[in-house]
Order: structure tokens, then sequence, then C-alpha cells
């Protein structure tokens, strides 16, 4: 793996070559140790993945024989001392020879130390019975090739390179990496997941072999649009999903894991993938200078990684009907649910409103257009109630997710040119989201969609019909709603009469109007 010495890895991180245990997992262990010696099974019992890594999942314990028999001599000596600190379940993938149970409160898995052989072009590997050797090769990360052995409390690295790996910060594949990912194509985004996570670099060997063309034909042909989600799902959930999605971007496999529709208007463009990848750059930057990290992370990342297709619409082949084409990637390319697809093209929709929003708190020069878009013969708005109506109605429909959508907004905020840095832009840009979030939070909007629910929406529809004097509902009464609800918006402090004086007067009057045309 010709990646430079540790030296040139600034990334590396320091590694103790012995496991700190705590005092659960001593308790844990022991007993399971005392299993091995009460029935002299004469076995290693060792924990193995990604709790060694970093402690963090649960432990994996790879004995022999095999794990529901290890379970169950577990289960015989909790038995004979009356113990209740084990609950133990079904036999899960009996094919594998695994078992599950949880030993004070924590699970476990017993699996077999395996091989596997890759056959024709499946991903799912044949599985065989091995030695601790062969199952550590065949890990996909050196890094998650490392075992610890409760016999004797001690790190076994099998490859010779786990614990290196880990020490200069380096994600790499125990076998060679082009035919670690020919076998399961998969393992290129667990790659990248990994080195996200931990902000380790890619192993030159490793990026080679993630960018070959069959490697990129094999992920789109293996791999389920399934899997491919939830990878992505993780990476936007971790704790650098930028670095992830730069990462995916540079070895060339923006558009096998995105796919796009056929057709598009208007069609894709050039760099796209770029662009995509430097909105979420910049959005992931914004986000952590304000809030040091993100609400609803993951709708805010997608939304800011298809902010650049916002405009772009494709047809859907089920309805028959055009839809935005960060829909069809979400759903189709992705497989995420239908709610994240609807939820980012409503930030999009909500964010080009925040973005006239943010230039009215900039300058008043457009309060004149603003105040013909927002009133009608019935409605006059005050001057200075404009901006909290336009505020109010974008909350209304956006609902909790408006600072999301304010945040995707700062992206289209006109930059400065070359006369600042890239701090001092970015500086600009988390000064004009916080004075309009406080504007908006000062103004008494947040939560303004709940007011109906909450008993604050002034006069509903049986009231509106009796002012109009109308005996059944319908659009007539929708219209009247939004009017109201623009009305309470430009005047806090009014009452219920005061909207039904208010109602009655514009109704009288544009009757007048009507009746001397």
């Amino acid at each position: 793996m010709a990646a430079g010495s540790p030296e040139q890895l600034p990334r590396g991180v320091d590694v103790l070559e012995t496991v700190e245990l705590t005092e659960l997992e001593k308790k844990i262990f022991q007993r399971l140790v005392n299993v091995v010696r009460h029935f002299k099974l004469g076995i290693e019992l060792r924990v193995a993945g990604g709790w060694v890594r970093d402690k963090l999942d649960l432990p994996k314990i790879p004995p022999s024989p095999s794990g529901p028999r290890f379970r169950d001599k577990f289960r015989e000596m909790e038995e004979m001392m009356h113990s209740k600190f084990a609950e133990f379940n079904p036999d899960q993938s009996k094919h594998l020879e695994t078992a599950n149970m949880k030993i004070f409160l924590k699970g476990v898995d017993f699996v077999n130390l395996r091989s596997e052989k890759y056959v024709g072009s499946s991903r799912i590997p044949t599985m065989k019975f091995g030695t601790a050797e062969e199952d550590a090769y065949r890990r996909d990360l050196t890094m998650n090739s490392l075992f610890f052995n409760i016999n004797n409390n001690s790190v076994e690295d099998f490859t010779l390179r786990g614990i290196d790996d880990l020490k200069r910060g380096l994600i790499a594949t125990p076998l060679p990496a082009k035919a670690t990912f020919l076998d399961d194509p998969l393992r290129v985004l667990r790659a990248i997941r990994f080195a996200a996570r931990f902000n380790f670099a890619l192993s030159d060997e490793l990026k080679e072999a993630a960018s070959d063309e069959k490697v990129k034909l094999e992920l789109g042909r293996k791999i389920s649009r399934e899997c491919v989600g939830n990878e992505i799902n993780l990476m936007m959930s971790g704790k650098h999903p930028a670095e992830a999605m730069s990462h995916i971007r540079d070895l060339g496999l923006f558009y096998v894991v995105f796919s796009f529709p056929e057709t598009s208007d208007p069609p894709g463009f050039d760099n796209c993938d770029r662009c995509c990848v430097s909105h979420i750059e910049a959005a992931w930057n914004i986000a952590i200078s304000v809030h040091d990290g993100v609400e609803q992370q993951q709708l805010y990342l997608y939304s800011a990684l298809f902010f650049p297709l916002r405009k772009m619409s494709c047809l859907d082949k089920k309805s028959n009907k055009e839809i935005p084409a960060t829909s069809y990637i979400i759903k189709e390319s992705l497989k995420l649910d239908a709610c994240v697809a609807k939820s980012v093209v409503n930030i999009h929709a909500a964010s080009r409103e925040f973005a006239e929003l943010v230039l009215l708190f900039e300058s008043n020069v457009a309060l004149g257009a603003l105040k013909e878009k927002l009133e009608d013969a019935y409605l006059d708005i005050p001057t200075d109630m404009l901006m909290r109506v336009k505020a109010g109605l974008i909350l209304d429909e956006i609902k909790n997710l408006w600072r999301v959508a304010l945040l995707i907004s700062i992206l289209s905020y006109p930059e400065a040119g070359d006369t600042l840095s890239q701090q001092d832009e970015l500086s600009r840009r988390k000064e004009k989201y916080i004075k309009v979030e406080r504007s908006i939070t000062d103004l008494g909007l947040d939560g303004v969609w709940e007011w109906e629910q909450k008993q604050k929406q002034l006069v509903r529809g049986n009231t509106i019909m009796g002012v109009l004097q109308v005996k059944s509902g319908g659009r007539l009464i929708g219209e009247w709603k939004e009017r109201v609800f623009k009305w309470r918006l430009a005047h806090p402090e009014g009452t219920m009469d005061d909207c039904i004086d208010w109602m009655k007067r514009s109704q009288s009057k544009y009757q007048k109007v009507e009746s001397s045309i």
C-alpha cells in the first residue's frame, strides 16, 4: 500500500496495542471464559471487528465449536448456577452457525471463524469454518480485521497490518483491493464511509481499485439500490459527510451512486458532480459554524447536495407526470422513503422564498413588489408588517424544517467575488443566517404552523361562512382562510372581534366597488 509513511499522514492516531476493558466488559468476558474452562472446550474466544477498532459496536465473539453450541453450553452453565443475567434468543442464521444472546443486558453475537469464497456474479459468498487468520483476511478492511483474544487478553493482528494502518490513519484492504471490490463492490462504499467517519486517508491501491471501470460497473450491477442508499444514509449521518461525498466524487463514483434519470428538463450539465459536492461542502461548513451541527442533518445534507438540481425535472414512468429530478434520485437511485424526497423538494421550494426574504432584510427596495404580491382587494397590509407576513407564510408551508430551508437559502446568497477570503465569506453567510433566524424568532413566528391546533387561529371556517352569509364551504372559504391568516400575521395584537370587523368592512367595500362597475 504505497500511501506514504506515517509521518506523511497527519490524520494518524495514537493506537494502543492492548484493550482497556470496562468493568462490565470484564464481567462478560470472565463469564464466557468460565464456560470454556468448566466444560473443557479447549477453544479460543475472540472479539472481532469494530469493537476491537473503536469499542463502539456490540461485541461479536467467534468461538469454535459452532455459535449455537457454545451458546447452549453457556445456557447450561447459567442453569447450573441458577443465574438470571443472560437472555437467550433463537438461532438466527443456522447456515452460518450463529447465535445471539444478552449477557448483563448487552447483546453478544456468537459466530464461527470462517473463510469465504465468491462464485460467479453473486456478492454473497459461500462460507465454511476457517482459522482465525482466514477470518481476518476475509474482512473488508485491515482496521476491521483485528481480534481481541479473551482467553489471554491480547490484541491479535493476523494480517500484520491492522494496527499499523490504524496508527497511520489509513484505510486499506487485507487482500488486493481490486479483487476485494470485485467480490463485493459494496466494500467500496464501506471504505469511503469509514474513511470519512475517522477522517482517515484511503490507500493509493484502494483508490486505484475503487476508480477502476470494472469495479464501477460491478457496483452498479451487483449492489442493490437499497444497500447503496443505506450506506449513503450512514455517511450523511456521520461526523464528516462532506468528506465522504468528496471521496465519491474524486473516485469517479458520483453518477454510479446517484443514478440520474435518463432524460431531464433541463438536461444535466458539465461538472454536475463537482457542483453538487461543492454545495454540500459549503453547507456543512455553514452548519458547523452556526450550530456545531444541524437539526435534521440528513435532510439538510441531501437538500444541499442536490441543490444544483432543484430546477431539473423528469418524467415519472409510474404516474406519467413530471417530477423533480431530485425526487427521482432519492426514491429510485437511493430507494429512500418518499417522505425524504418530499421534504427535500419542499426545502428547495422554501429556500427560494427565504432567499428573497434574506435580500429584503438587507434592503427595503423590493417592499413595493412584495406588498403587491401579498395583498388583494380585501387586504391592506401595513408596510412595516410585510416581512412578518412573508416570513409567516414561508414557515407555515415548511413548518419545523424552516431553519434547514433558511440555511439552504444561504447557499444561494450572492457571493462577494474575489474581495473576501473563503473564511470571510463563510463568516458573512453565517451572519446573514443568524440575523434572519433571530428576526423570525423575535417576530414570534416559530411555531406559526401550529396556530390553528393551539386555538390561536382567530376565525374558523364556520365563522367565515357566517360573515359571508353562505351555507357551504369550498374554494371561497379557503381563500378567506388564507386572507385571515395573513391578517393575523399583519396584526399580531388583533382580537377575534377586530378580525371579524375587518372582514365585514372588506366585504362591504368590495361589494360597493363591484356594484359601481
